[in-house]
């Protein structure tokens, strides 16, 4: 099982709290103007990465993990095997998504895969409501979701 990696950056503070480790996966159908990523949309992009070599990269930096895009839960699969193997090692998640929390919950697949998140950022980045002070997110939409917490 493989998901199309674009890139990761080992060692970022900016998708999540303290140091982490971030993989930026390509595929999104949002396509949400003023994207700061429209690279990311094109699900053919990036290199082709098992779950195996991810988790080689994730247990090497022994930090947080975020996932990111591109939209992680537009591979729901892959993304939730990949998504155990991290809470099975013990790693902190958080994975940003441009669907709501409303309609991951009303997708029984969807919620499969985010409820293994620690963190959920949800919604789509709106132009109109950008803020750059905002921490760990673009847009006031944009929410922390805590699916192990139940909110």
């Amino acid at each position: 099982m493989t998901l199309n990696v674009l890139k990761i950056i080992e060692g970022t503070s900016v998708d999540g709290p303290g140091l982490r480790t971030s993989i930026y996966l390509a595929g999104c159908l949002h396509a949400c103007p003023g994207c700061h990523n429209p690279q990311s949309w094109d699900f053919n992009a990036g290199t082709p990465m098992t779950i195996d070599e991810i988790m080689q990269v994730i247990t090497c930096n022994d930090a947080p993990v975020t996932l990111t895009g591109g939209d992680p839960l537009y591979h729901p699969n892959e993304v939730k095997q990949l998504a155990q193997r991290i809470a099975a090692a013990g790693y902190n998640l958080w994975i940003y998504t441009g669907f709501t929390w409303e309609q991951i919950k009303a997708d029984p697949q969807l919620l499969s895969v985010a409820s293994l998140a620690d963190t959920i950022v949800d919604g789509p980045f709106i132009l109109a409501q950008r803020d750059t002070t905002l921490p760990f997110r673009g847009s006031h939409n944009q929410r922390f979701i805590h699916p192990k917490e139940g909110t």
